[in-house]
């Protein structure tokens, strides 16, 4: 069961920090009538995983995996068997419910996206994250479409296939093609789709929110990928108990004096790691990537510091201007032995 969730919440939120398949990693249908074509047009392989509403059918090759309800419509909640439940909800009334279970957050419209904005900007301004999207057993759908770049996201990764047979990368996708259609094919419009875009990716929210609209408020949130890094940051600390936890560069920093840096090295992008840190301690979030999975690091408030000043500054140099050069430089040296680099 392990597996099947972690690859239904790769196939929602669109990231993976695993290597993918030759074929499509993840595919749900709406459509059980729909698995047999799909199996025949070779979109899945051995090491695919096919979610497949009701029995699991026959199938040979591909995990078929069998479900009751919807992963595409608000409030609907998807369980297999009595093991596991998945809650679907909009982004407009998650802050009024109560999380009882896992949980994804889904942007189906232009009041979702202006409110997922709304509370970025009070993130970035005041330090003030959304309770509801830090709890750990909610993940956000669709990430490379709200700024946290493509990553290895596309059709090779995820394909949901509605019940009419369209095939996108989401339920709020722009389609691809059709049941039917074999990868080459798909993975043609999606690059089709995507060329000369400055903010991929334009498919998975395609027919939730315009996409010059889309593309415009990421334009000037070129934040938005470390936002969504924080959030998950957020996530982990939470799950292991902690409280009042603060994010650098989103409300202040840990050195106030680094609050001046112009143009932070932190915010470049969002795969860098993040500082975050409560009155007891200080944490190093790697945020998941494609050659690993996300990682938190506890460390005590002075190597905290140390750690803040390499990822604003972004070189051991630049930072020696704001603290202990000594210091910097074993902080920055233990970290990059553990797979972490702070500059």
């Amino acid at each position: 069961m392990g597996d099947t969730k972690r690859r239904l919440m790769q196939w929602a939120t669109g990231q993976a920090g695993d290597a993918l398949p030759e074929r499509v990693a993840t595919i749900v249908l709406e459509n059980p009538g729909h698995l047999a074509a799909i199996i025949e047009s070779g979109l899945a392989g051995p090491e695919s995983v096919i979610f497949v509403p009701g029995g699991p059918g026959d199938a040979e090759g591909p995990t078929i995996v069998g479900y009751d309800g919807s992963l595409s419509e608000a409030g609907a909640e998807m369980s297999i068997s009595e093991a596991f439940f998945l809650q679907t909800q909009d982004y407009g009334t998650s802050e009024y419910m109560s999380v009882i279970g896992p949980s994804t957050v889904r942007i189906f419209g232009e009041e979702d996206f202006e409110l997922y904005l709304s509370d970025a900007d009070r993130a970035a301004d005041e330090g003030v994250f959304p309770a509801f999207l830090t709890h750990p057993t909610v993940r956000i759908a669709d990430l490379p479409g709200l700024g946290a770049g493509p990553g290895p996201d596309g059709p090779r990764l995820r394909l949901h296939a509605r019940a009419d047979g369209a095939l996108s990368t989401s339920p709020t996708g722009l389609p691809l093609g059709k049941v039917g259609d074999d990868l080459p094919v798909l993975r043609a419009e999606w690059d089709r789709i995507n060329a000369g875009g400055e903010h991929p990716c334009a498919v998975c929210l395609g027919e939730a929110v315009p996409e010059e609209r889309r593309a415009a408020e990421l334009a000037a949130r070129p934040w938005l990928g470390r936002y969504l890094t924080a959030i998950a940051g957020l996530q982990d600390l939470h799950a292991r108990g902690a409280a009042d936890v603060r994010v650098s560069g989103f409300g202040g920093r840990l050195v106030p004096g680094l609050e001046g840096v112009a143009g932070p090295a932190d915010l470049a992008g969002p795969d860098l790691p993040l500082l975050l840190w409560t009155e007891h301690a200080a944490y190093i979030h790697q945020p998941v990537h494609q050659l690993g999975p996300a990682r938190t690091f506890e460390v005590e408030h002075r190597a905290g510091q140390l750690a803040e000043a390499l990822l604003v500054c972004g070189s051991v140099e630049a930072a020696a201007e704001h603290d202990d050069p000594a210091g910097l430089a074993t902080v920055a040296g233990f970290f990059s032995k553990a797979g972490v680099l702070l500059t």
